[in-house]
């Protein structure tokens, strides 16, 4: 138990470790594996004594506080909370910024004169204060929306021409599904500028902001995709030689690998043929796709449109967004519930700065910070959900945690 604090005040919550076999021990099947095995020498800071936190207070004045605060409690944007943070963990971290596995110079500056005992001290002071106060709720409701069902209500108007869930079923008008919401997005963007000439699509997508075109493109990446219900005027045996020059980039059956590049099975036949001719004249401007068709004849034009509209469209590979409860349920395997973790190696997050956690998710997500289970998790997360996670994680009310330690049979 930490020296000289009220037991009813600072234990929400004891953990146990077993000192000897800790090590060994094998992770609860709830919990992820972790990457390396934690020894007795990573849990140092639990086994602090007394003087030995007086002597991290000490050192973290000179050291610390000047942008943690001298409670631990950060005053500054982007500077973390560490008072209550789990003191193996702080030890970890510390220890990473000084041998340079964690590059960053502030850090690095502050404790390139402390020894590992001194760490040690500084991990154990911090992890005794009390914890940060929640940050207070939003002074109105301001939940993210959700995108699928903004999508599914802006596609209403989108209906009379391409279907109710994307697949046409007039001649002329093209499908939605099957595409790429990188592409979709890119496509509305044309229609906007001028740079696909259509004076209707251009005046209809003339208000549509970013975030509504984005709903679509979800709406519709997440919609079965099916043949469109239309006519192919053209031949789609003689279609199929013919569109070999075209398989390197929409793919061998019309799936195009790369989410900026259209797939074209299942497409409507007329609006394929119609957007081809418009590729050769110029009128849709794109220099790769004029050479590729500028030797095409009309009958060879509808043809290939003949074939790939015989073609089983595909889903691209689009994920669901998840809602904040689904995320915090997969944050809080880890971290504790509501962001308390009860591993001394896994830091809490509950009540800490939402403006440092937000770029923390950022930076796991590009790689710039290292850790293959955070990669893993933020690779599929968007900035508004990041945002919204780190804001949620803010409002939680932190618990700060003791560590008895007790020797094994």
């Amino acid at each position: 138990m930490r020296p000289g604090k009220n037991p009813q005040g600072l234990l929400a919550s004891i953990a146990i470790v077993c000192a000897f076999l800790f090590a060994g021990f094998p992770p609860a099947a709830a919990q992820p594996a972790k990457p390396a095995a934690v020894t007795r020498a990573d849990l140092r800071p639990i086994y602090a004594t007394a003087p030995d936190v007086a002597e991290g207070k000490r050192l973290a004045e000179v050291s610390c506080t000047r942008c943690h605060g001298t409670n631990g409690v950060s005053a500054t944007a982007g500077i973390p909370h560490i008072a209550a943070q789990r003191s193996p963990y702080l030890y970890a971290q510390l220890r990473a910024y000084l041998q340079g596995t964690r590059p960053q110079s502030a850090m690095t500056g502050a404790v390139k004169f402390l020894s590992d005992d001194a760490l040690v001290k500084v991990s154990a002071y911090f992890a005794s204060l009390d914890p940060a106060r929640p940050a207070p709720p939003p002074k109105a409701a301001a939940s993210r929306p959700d995108p699928l069902q903004a999508g599914k209500a802006a596609a209403a108007a989108c209906a009379g021409c391409h279907g109710d869930n994307g697949v046409s079923s007039t001649p002329g008008s093209p499908s939605l599904v099957g595409f790429d919401p990188k592409y979709f997005a890119a496509a509305m963007a044309a229609y906007k500028s001028g740079q696909r000439k259509h004076e209707l699509m251009k005046s209809l997508v003339a208000t549509v902001s970013d975030a509504e075109v984005s709903s679509l493109a979800l709406f519709y990446a997440l919609q079965k995709p099916a043949r469109a219900g239309t006519p192919a005027a053209g031949d789609a045996k003689a279609g199929k030689a013919a569109a070999a020059a075209c398989s390197s980039c929409h793919g061998d059956s019309g799936v195009a690998a790369d989410p900026a590049t259209p797939s074209l099975a299942g497409q409507d036949a007329q609006y394929l043929a119609t957007a081809t001719s418009q590729y050769k004249d110029g009128t849709r401007r794109d220099e790769a796709m004029k050479g590729i068709v500028a030797g095409l004849d009309d009958k060879t034009i509808r043809d290939i449109a003949a074939f790939y509209a015989s073609q089983q469209p595909q889903p691209p590979k689009v994920r669901r967004p998840l809602s904040l409860a689904e995320w915090t349920e997969r944050c809080d395997r880890c971290h504790g519930i509501n962001g308390n973790s009860g591993d001394p190696v896994v830091p809490a997050i509950a009540a800490q700065r939402a403006d440092w956690l937000e770029p923390v998710l950022h930076a796991y997500r590009t790689g710039a910070r290292k850790s293959s289970a955070m990669g893993a998790m933020t690779s599929v997360m968007s900035d508004s959900e990041a945002k919204e996670i780190a804001a949620h994680y803010a409002r939680q009310t932190a618990r700060a945690v003791s560590f008895v330690v007790l020797p094994c049979n």
